[in-house]
């Protein structure tokens, strides 16, 4: 049997086939782009994206397939068609962030932490949703017809690709539009964000028989790209954890049960949810720009070759009282500030590009260290903290990330754990039993976390957030 991991990202589309070993081949990669209509609009094209997916199902010819979605990028189609009516509105889009402050303000964010247990936050995608209905042209009367259809990616994926308009447990738990304890779509957030509940699909586990793809192949796996990361990674039990390095840096700990925190901070997520069987919950943080920032600093020629910030002759940047604050689309887990910006401070006449580059990739690592550590004093970690993506090969960036949390590092071999946990947790639900190599090496932390520097980085965001207040009713 043929196992594909089609891994639907932000910024490409790729398919992966398992052997027989538990080992991954890559087979296509596609990229996919982004267009920015407007300031904090962030769009992409929904039949792009498809066509994407289709491609990698072509180029694998697989039988079983597990298929990642962006998590909260969504957009609206006809249910007759099929045709979408809008762009994706990416998960990296904030057109609503006034939106979410005015019900922030209304006090409305109680609600939505106790029954979705996420913040007002223009990341998620109630607002989205809802600002599609009361914005797109047709929206409301293809709503009133009986006729539109909204949802994240992976719900137009599957209506176009089965025929099944469905969406998957843990997707739905990002939206802010399920009740996590119950696991079904909330009538009273539906009206708090204007959605129509009768437009949704409907939820279901995040693995099993969920229908047959173009081709024959079994769909038997569909879940956000994190979570699937997570399984990918091998956590199985509470406190197992793991931080995945793309566009942003993601943080995740698996709980068992629902932790529920008493304020917005690392958030309640499902993890996923087999056939017949109770939800498994997690912990989860984002840091909003990890490779964008590196990406964004290299377009500005601040950096050419990867290889050339992998190392650097200066002490650390932080110790020399400069520091960087990637919040360059604004600050998430735990701060939850959209309207922060990114800013470096402290330096002088004397400093350059390798030292603003130094202070970078120091400054995602301490932001990632704020979310593991507000993380881990809600659900203390067990074991290493397994680490994967672009930045994972940092040599420097791994090191520094391990002082400046306190945590022992795993540094899996293996770099594709969200293509891992999709292709491993669709053989699974076909009754399918493959080895489960882990080869990779330890990084030893000091043991105890650097305080002095994540004391420096803490002034720095409360400079940060302190000039955003400042500049607030400006234009960005």
């Amino acid at each position: 049997m043929k196992i594909a991991a089609i891994d639907q990202g932000t910024t490409s589309t790729r398919v992966l086939v398992m052997g027989a070993d538990g080992r991954l081949d890559p087979v296509l990669s596609v990229p996919s782009g982004q267009t920015t209509p407007a300031p904090g609009h962030v769009e992409q094209d929904g039949e792009a994206l498809l066509a994407a997916v289709v491609q990698c199902l072509n180029a694998a010819s697989p039988d079983i397939v597990g298929l990642a979605n962006q998590g909260e990028s969504c957009l609206a189609w006809d249910a007759r068609t099929g045709v979408p009516i809008c762009p994706v509105i990416s998960w990296q889009d904030d057109r609503t962030a006034g939106l979410t402050a005015a019900l922030e303000q209304g006090g409305a964010g109680a609600l939505v932490m106790a029954r979705a247990g996420l913040p007002l936050d223009a990341y998620f995608s109630a607002s989205k949703l809802g600002w599609i209905v009361r914005n797109v042209t047709g929206a409301t009367e293809l709503a009133a017809k009986g006729h539109l259809r909204l949802g994240t990616t992976d719900a137009f994926f599957r209506d176009r690709l089965t025929g099944r308009y469905e969406t998957d447990i843990a997707t739905a738990s990002r939206t802010s539009l399920m009740n996590l304890a119950t696991g079904t779509w909330d009538t009273d957030l539906c009206a708090l964000f204007g959605v129509p509940l009768d437009c949704l699909p409907p939820i279901g586990p995040t693995s099993g028989e969920l229908g047959v793809l173009p081709g024959g192949a079994r769909l038997a796996a569909s879940i956000v790209d994190q979570q699937a990361a997570l399984y990918g990674h091998g956590c199985r039990l509470p406190g197992a954890a793991k931080v995945t390095f793309g566009t942003g840096a993601f943080v995740q700990c698996l709980t068992g049960g629902l932790v529920r925190p008493d304020r917005p901070g690392p958030l309640p997520t499902v993890a996923w949810q087999r056939p017949g069987e109770p939800v498994t919950y997690a912990l989860d943080g984002g840091v909003y720009a990890a490779a964008s920032a590196v990406n964004w600093a290299r377009d500005l020629g601040l950096f050419d070759d990867l290889a050339r910030i992998s190392a650097f002759a200066s002490p650390t940047a932080i110790d020399r009282g400069i520091v960087f604050v990637p919040a360059l689309a604004g600050l998430g887990c735990p701060h939850w500030n959209r309207a922060a910006r990114g800013a470096w401070m402290g330096l002088s006449l004397g400093d350059g590009r390798a030292d603003m580059m130094q202070a970078l990739l120091e400054g995602v690592a301490l932001r990632t260290a704020e979310v593991m550590a507000a993380m881990h004093a809600l659900h203390p970690f067990t074991g290493p903290v397994s680490v994967d993506g672009g930045l994972s090969r940092n040599a420097y960036f791994v090191r520094f990330l391990s002082e400046v949390a306190g945590h022992d590092l795993f540094l899996p071999d293996e770099t594709e754990q969200t293509a891992a946990g999709l292709a491993r947790m669709a053989a699974e639900a076909c009754g399918l039993d493959v080895p489960f190599p882990r080869p990779g090496r330890n990084l030893t932390s000091l043991g105890q976390r650097r305080t002095d520097r994540t004391a420096r980085f803490s002034a720095a965001t409360r400079a940060v957030a302190a000039f955003a207040r400042a500049t607030a009713g400006q234009p960005d």
